[in-house]
């Protein structure tokens, strides 16, 4: 066997450049967890020592963690003794109310178990529900998406959807299927009080969550229960699944529950990953090996959760499929809306 030695090497870096974005990660799961980005922004400049001064951490963990962090490009250094998080990079690590922040994606460490769950769901089809994959996963959904969902969803995403506006500043019935942790409901039960909101999920811990979110609030009501559980009422008038039709094992079956339960002029608002089913197009995204990997780790998994579970995954809900579902489960009004956002395509469906 002939090897290449140039090709031996790019395989061999590219390798351990997946090990080291693992090493990295934890570091930046230290970084978040101590406040250490959050003390370094606007500060200039740093030594450990000032770094000490400021956390009252240890100044020789500090002086290791900073080079790691200049060593993989997230603060900026010219000797290896002084340290500085540009603003940019603030934006990314320190402003938790900005849509750049990712530093939330880091705060929760998945549970050593889960891949033991994984490697079973790989010998006898059956993947992990969202509450068998680890303790912290209904924090770490919620801070996957929160910056881009406060960034859009009130001012662009709820606004684009026609007649919506006026229907939630009157009061009206709102449904969000697969709630989570009730971040969508709190950001529009702010902005429109005057309506009814309920939220459906299947994860314990989400629900456990959300109805600690909204103790004591009066229009708001969660509810343990999957979209198939939604009651044949047709009085909602916007009905929410925000990026959540792909973990569902039944999806089809979700959206028959959702026609049944929306008025007869409501709005279905559906939020779903962008994707195609070319594979050379979804090639174009920088991010694809992440969301293969994630779908193995978590949408699939969930997708696969029972027997009769159809599997989408993280990228199987492109606008083809999308569509088609839809129209399947009754509805004839299809429209989609491209909202400045770099991951999500935005559904207007009605009756």
């Amino acid at each position: 066997m002939s090897i290449d030695a140039d090709r031996l090497k790019q395989y061999t870096m590219l390798t351990w450049g997946y090990k080291q974005g693992e090493s990295v990660a934890l570091m930046i799961h230290l970084g978040v967890r101590l406040g250490l980005y959050q003390a370094m922004d606007g500060a200039g400049p740093v030594t450990p020592g000032d770094l000490a001064a400021i956390t009252g951490l240890h100044e020789r963990w500090l002086r290791e963690w900073l080079r790691s962090q200049a060593a993989a490009d997230l603060l900026v250094s010219d000797e290896g003794e002084t340290f500085e998080l540009q603003a940019e990079a603030a934006m990314v690590l320190a402003h938790v109310d900005t849509p750049t922040y990712a530093g939330g994606v880091f705060a929760h460490l998945r549970d050593p178990q889960v891949a033991d769950g994984l490697a079973n769901a790989f010998r006898t089809g059956l993947g992990l529900t969202y509450d068998g994959q680890g303790e912290g996963s209904e924090q770490h959904v919620e801070a996957m998406l929160a910056p881009m969902a406060r960034a859009l969803l009130v001012p662009r995403v709820i606004p684009a959807l026609e007649g919506v506006v006026d229907l939630l500043v009157a009061g009206t019935k709102v449904i969000d299927v697969g709630c989570g942790t009730g971040l969508a409901i709190e950001l529009m039960a702010e902005v429109w009080p005057n309506c009814l909101f309920e939220g459906y999920d299947v994860s314990e811990r989400a629900v456990a969550g959300a109805q600690k979110r909204f103790d004591g609030v009066d229009n708001v009501t969660i509810y343990l229960a999957g979209a198939e559980e939604l009651p044949p009422a047709q009085d909602a008038d916007l009905i929410m699944t925000l990026d959540c039709l792909h973990d569902m094992p039944r999806p089809d079956l979700a959206m028959s529950a959702v026609r049944k339960a929306i008025s007869t002029d409501g709005t279905w608002l559906i939020k779903e990953i962008k994707s195609s089913p070319d594979w050379s197009k979804n090639r174009r995204n920088p991010m694809l090996a992440m969301m293969y990997s994630t779908s193995v780790a978590s949408c699939m998994s969930s997708a696969m959760s029972s027997a009769d579970g159809l599997g989408l995954g993280t990228l199987g809900m492109n606008p083809a499929v999308v569509e088609s579902m839809v129209t399947e489960a009754g509805f004839t009004r299809f429209s989609m809306h491209d909202l400045d956002d770099p991951t999500n395509l935005y559904y207007e469906v009605r009756p």
